[in-house]
């Protein structure tokens, strides 16, 4: 039998607050982090996005160190894993694996004296040299899936006996080359997000950081614990920006998850989707999801809470998954009104207590990515 991988411990830094029990309080209480932005720096005088204010940053930053040169990108990843770290003792970080999700990274050091900062390298050696870390964190930069596929790469690093605790650190900041981007493609919604609604009219962004303790050991007081029981990801290979129509690789990423899971698809009691408001991603995912069996499973997309926050999404959205199944709750899919895909979904319109036993993650991204994570809450 192959080593379980436990998630263990986490903590989110966004506009929702500098801890997971702040943004789990928020979500509760459907409090969207999007707000009008008034910054003529990034790509548009005014548009909705979901923005960690600096002077809030700083503050928090001051309290842990008085380091000025961090960009802050670095400042929000290490804000989340020195938290995480503090409130868990028994964490060694020099004896655990390192990984960083990102996609861009410091992608708007490009237009400073240092472009080098840029380099995901770089953002990996200001990481180690700040933790004074043994070796150099991992990098995982691949599209918006990052995030969900650092966890499953954390996975299978633990079920490859490679090593018994990984710490997978998540983050992306807005930045006038993402928004520029987002932009460009007419994808941004004048308004706050409104995944799989009738009504959306595009894609909120966001920045935030998070970081996530996976260990092939659990020590804890609680009923259960979480595990990754099944990870897969696939790549459609149909498009450098859009998504297969036909959901190809979310539906085969989905099915071989749940296959290492040894699951049927009715057994999965809640999904945690992607959810971009997007036209074609949406309408991809609800294709995805009913060919995989899984429809008729409460959906929700946190992209009404957080905007997308691009490589740290599928790692909060992971985390946010994983206390849904120890709390037994859903959280609203914020912004819904009207079923606005082809297929049917069964989208969760208010906050509500249920039995849960597995959760199903997916994300995808350009590129034509997709990642799978199956979650399973186990008594212990």
């Amino acid at each position: 039998m192959s080593r379980q991988a436990y998630l263990v411990a986490d903590t989110i830094v966004s506009p929702l607050g500098f801890s997971t029990s702040e943004n789990l309080e928020s979500l509760r209480n459907h409090q969207t982090g999007i707000t009008a932005v008034h910054d003529p720096t990034l790509w548009a005088d005014t548009f909705y996005a979901a923005r960690i204010q600096n002077d809030q940053l700083q503050a928090a930053w001051q309290q842990i160190a008085t380091n000025t040169d961090l960009t802050k990108l670095e400042k929000m990843m290490l804000l989340a894993v020195c938290k995480l770290a503090k409130e868990n003792p028994s964490l060694d970080l020099t004896t655990a694996k390192i990984i960083i999700a990102t996609t861009k990274g410091n992608i708007d050091a490009l237009a400073t004296a240092h472009p080098e900062k840029a380099y995901l390298h770089n953002l990996a050696k200001q990481l180690q040299n700040f933790l004074a870390l043994p070796a150099t964190p991992l990098v995982v930069s691949n599209a918006c899936i990052s995030g969900g596929l650092a966890i499953a790469v954390a996975k299978r690093m633990i079920q490859a006996a490679q090593c018994d605790d990984v710490v997978v650190i998540g983050g992306d900041i807005l930045s006038s080359f993402t928004t520029s981007g987002f932009f460009s493609f007419q994808a941004v919604s004048p308004q706050a997000c409104k995944p799989f609604c009738k009504h959306r009219s595009g894609v909120s962004l966001g920045e935030a950081a998070a970081a996530l303790w996976v260990s092939a050991t659990h020590s804890t007081t609680n009923e259960s614990v979480v595990a990754l029981t099944g990870d897969a990801t696939a790549n459609d290979a149909n498009h450098i920006s859009g998504p297969s129509r036909t959901g190809e690789g979310l539906y085969i990423s989905i099915q071989k998850a749940l296959d290492e899971a040894n699951l049927m698809s009715d057994q999965i009691d809640y999904i945690s989707a992607h959810g971009t408001a997007t036209p074609f991603n949406d309408e991809m995912e609800a294709i995805a999801f009913n060919r995989a069996g899984v429809a008729t499973a409460p959906v929700n997309s946190l992209k009404g809470y957080y905007g997308h926050t691009l490589g740290a999404s599928a790692l909060i959205e992971t985390i946010i998954a994983k206390h849904a199944l120890l709390e037994n709750e859903l959280i609203a899919s914020l912004g819904f009104q009207e079923l606005g895909v082809s297929q049917p979904l069964a989208i969760i319109t208010s906050y509500q207590k249920q039995s849960l036993q597995r959760v199903l993650k997916t994300a995808s991204g350009f590129g034509g990515c997709n990642v799978a994570l199956v979650l399973e809450k186990i008594k212990v």
